[in-house]
């Protein structure tokens, strides 16, 4: 269960609470049935093609889908005959008349689309089956593919469409009269009025428009609905005609193929990315639910989900998800402190984020956080991947800050210059919140540290920051007896260091190897662009400089004092004398530093393994 729910969830409550109230509109009484609907329903679905759904109100009431059914009764008559024998018997041209006009090509007769009554009738008329049974098998099985379930008809409601279908008889003649259809045409319009009797729910419309939106591939269930390649030609004609003559605005305004039916059913579908159903009976003039439209033009402004204004979606918003125990900062910790990182570090996660970050690709990266939100104490988003993030992602990554902090967890925005609507829109909507909630950070690294140290503060209070190290403390000396780590300790010389001192300068000759009694230090390299990147960060008790016993070559990095250090050197000429006076303690020393050396090995493996 998750800790919170979801910002969408929280946004489609809000649409639902808005449009609850609005009153206009009236249900349709023109089939007997219909009119029984209650006009206070109203459900919201959203489905991604990831298969996550999102769903408010009256979301689970059963009813009819009506003229939805068309673009997927369409898409069977595709696949059972191919493009060209359908579009002979079916055209793809908006009309702008009404659902249920006579509008026949006046040349050859075809229906203008298969979005108005009479081109639904055609396709119907193409559905491959020996029997009018076997017909009607095969599209309950095909709606059931496109839902996830089995649906069955609403049998009350087909009994008052065929009583009261006369209109869509006349039609079926017509279509008889210029060979459309070939045969007697009563078997296909009593085939169309089953189809429109299909008993849905909002939730059952949104998986089937997000079916459209994965390329005939059920999101939710992985089942095939049909095959991706007459996706695009159901989409196009929803896009045209799907709507009537509100289709031209429909898609000027809200920009998403979508299909209405006289039940109060709404689909859109924004392919590759998601599908909406939305349910309320109240229609307006033209036959589409009032809700609806409003909720689907909310949805569309608030999630910026117009099809023409979409940047290239390219790879997956999430390039890489860590915690801390898999990777840790480069700050080389006390083993005290490794073993608790290791413990308790899976409560920092860490999330790398690439490519272009709209309202669909974030949706991604948030339920994942929200499915882990239990186990997660320190969230780190990493922007410097990404390309482009629009004012939904910006909200969607606001309201999950809101969340997590209310919780008192710490999100870390690293790399966030990179995205600047993103430090605008959370200044604007955090406000005097902004200071405290809001932490950037310039580097991955840096924000992992910060994670840690707070972490470590929780689990090992008693540790102290300024403390002075024992010798028996560092690693250089495990498995010495007193006696000789006595001998060692003799040879050593101390030195002090304000902050901000140069230790050592990287292509200085190496003289001493150096043991740190008190303060941190960092190693650091210049880079090409004149900054510096931090390679690791030392503190009381640990040792820098040892790859000088080891190969005898220049240093490598710089390493600078963080605060007041103070150390102990070992000259690399008094280690040498070792092998002559304590030849066993030099021994011991060398098993240390391979085996701190080692180490570090496979710390560096645990991290490619986790950036692979």
């Amino acid at each position: 269960m998750s800790l919170f729910s979801s910002p969408i969830i929280d946004s489609l409550n809000q649409l639902h609470r808005e449009y609850a109230t609005v009153t206009d509109g009236t249900v349709a009484t023109y089939i007997p049935e219909l009119a029984k609907a209650n006009p206070d329903w109203f459900g919201i679905c959203l489905v991604t093609s990831n298969g996550v759904v999102y769903e408010v109100g009256d979301s689970r009431q059963p009813f009819t889908i009506q003229s939805i059914s068309k673009p997927f009764v369409y898409g069977l008559a595709l696949e059972d005959n191919g493009r060209a024998p359908v579009l002979q018997k079916i055209g793809v041209e908006p009309t702008g008349d009404a659902f249920n006009s006579i509008s026949l090509d006046p040349g050859t007769g075809r229906p203008r689309n298969p979005m108005i009554n009479a081109g639904a009738i055609a396709a119907a008329g193409l559905i491959a089956g020996r029997t009018s049974q076997t017909k009607l098998g095969r599209l309950l099985e095909m709606f059931g593919l496109y839902a996830g379930r089995d649906l069955v008809i609403d049998k009350a409601v087909y009994r008052s469409e065929s009583d009261t279908g006369h209109r869509n008889r006349a039609i079926g003649h017509m279509l008889r009269n210029f060979d459309i259809l070939t045969e007697d045409p009563a078997p296909s319009v009593e085939l169309y009025f089953q189809q429109c009797s299909v008993s849905v729910t909002c939730r059952d419309l949104g998986v089937m428009a997000a079916t459209l939106a994965n390329r005939g591939i059920n999101p939710v269930s992985g089942r095939q609905a049909i095959r991706g390649e007459y996706v695009e030609n159901i989409l196009s004609v929803m896009g045209s005609c799907g709507m009537y003559d509100y289709a031209g605005e429909w898609i000027y305004n809200i920009g998403m193929p979508a299909k209405s039916g006289v039940s109060g059913g709404i689909i859109a579908v924004l392919p590759g990315q998601m599908g909406i159903g939305v349910f309320s009976p109240p229609l307006d003039a033209r036959g589409n639910s009032v809700r609806g439209i409003r909720t689907c033009d909310a949805l569309s402004r608030h999630f910026d989900l117009h099809l023409f204004n979409r940047p290239g979606i390219g790879k997956p918003a999430l390039r890489l998800k860590f915690t801390g125990a898999e990777l840790s900062s480069s700050r080389v910790r006390m083993p005290q402190e490794s073993q608790a990182l290791r413990q308790f570090g899976s409560s920092i996660t860490v999330y790398q984020l690439q490519g272009n970050l709209t309202f669909a690709t974030t949706e991604v990266v948030v339920h994942d956080v929200i499915e882990s939100a239990q186990s997660i104490q320190y969230l780190v988003l990493d922007y410097k991947r990404v390309l482009s993030l629009n004012e939904s992602a910006a909200w969607l990554f606001c309201e999950l800050l809101r969340k997590l902090s209310d919780c008192g967890k710490s999100v870390l925005f690293v790399h966030a210059e990179r995205t600047p609507l993103l430090r605008r829109y959370m200044k604007a909507k955090l406000r005097e919140r902004f200071e405290q909630l809001f932490r950037a950070f310039d580097d991955n690294d840096l924000a992992l540290e910060w994670c840690e140290n707070h972490l470590l503060e929780a689990k090992l209070p008693t540790l102290d920051a300024d403390r002075v190290a024992a010798p028996e403390e560092f690693e250089l000396f495990h498995r010495l007896d007193p006696g000789e780590i006595a001998c060692v300790t003799a040879l050593l010389q101390r030195r002090v260091y304000r902050r901000d001192e140069v230790i050592i300068n990287a292509g200085d000759e190496a003289r001493e190897l150096f043991l740190l009694m008190r303060g941190t230090a960092s190693a650091v390299i210049l880079l090409s662009s004149g900054g510096k990147k931090r390679l690791a960060t030392f503190a009381a008790g640990m040792a820098f400089g040892e790859m000088a016993i080891i190969d005898r070559a220049p240093r490598s990095a710089m390493i600078v004092a963080d605060s007041e250090v103070e150390c102990e050197l070992l000259r690399l000429q008094d280690f040498n004398d070792l092998s002559q006076r304590h030849p066993n303690i030099k021994i011991k020393l060398l098993e240390n530093l391979s085996l701190g050396l080692c180490s570090k090995l496979r710390k560096a493996n645990r991290e490619l393994s986790v950036f692979d």
